[in-house]
C-alpha cells in the first residue's frame, strides 16, 4: 500500500526540477502542466498539475522516517542539493519531541523530515504554548516559533 497525494503547481517545470532533487529520482510522467513520481521510498504516488488559480492550501507536508540516523541521512543529501531551510533537532512540537529537515517548494509548499523520538502529553489548547501543536516554521528563524 501506498498513500497519493496530487497538489497544484503554478509551473510543472519548477517544480518537477526541486522534487528531482528532493526524491532523487526522474518523474515516470512528464508533460507541460502534468509530473507523476512513482516513489518507492517513501512509498507515494506524488503528481501535480498546472493550475494558475486553486493553489493547493496546506498547512506542511511530511516525511516520517524510521530512524534519526535517516533524517541526518536526508539532511546531508539535501543540504548537498542546496534545498535544506531549515534543521531542527530535539524539538517539541506536535505532542512529540523530533529531528526534523525542512525544505520548501517553488510554490511555497513546506515539507517536513522528520523522526519521532517519543510522544509528549496532549496538554493545552492549540497554539497556546510553544511546542504543543503543530506547526510550519517561519523560514530564515534560527528556530521554528512551532505554534
Amino acid at each position: 500500500m501506498r498513500a497519493h497525494l496530487s497538489i497544484n503547481v503554478s509551473d510543472v517545470t519548477k517544480s518537477v526540477e526541486f522534487y528531482k532533487k528532493v526524491f532523487g529520482v526522474q518523474p515516470q510522467k512528464q508533460t507541460k502542466d502534468y509530473a507523476k513520481f512513482d516513489l518507492l521510498e517513501p512509498a507515494l504516488n506524488f503528481t501535480m498539475q498546472t493550475a494558475k488559480e486553486n493553489q493547493s492550501s496546506v498547512n506542511h507536508l511530511g516525511i516520517e522516517v524510521e530512524s534519526a540516523d535517516d533524517v541526518m541521512k536526508w539532511q546531508k543529501k539535501l543540504t548537498e542539493q542546496g534545498l535544506v531551510k531549515l534543521v531542527e533537532s530535539d524539538t517539541n512540537c506536535c505532542f512529540a519531541r523530533q529531528d526534523k529537515v525542512w525544505v520548501q517548494d517553488p510554490d511555497g509548499n513546506s515539507w517536513e523530515i522528520f523522526y519521532v523520538h517519543e510522544q509528549l502529553p496532549v496538554e493545552g489548547e492549540l497554539n497556546k504554548t510553544a511546542g504543543s501543536a503543530c506547526c510550519t516554521p517561519v523560514f530564515g528563524k534560527a528556530k521554528s516559533t512551532c505554534c
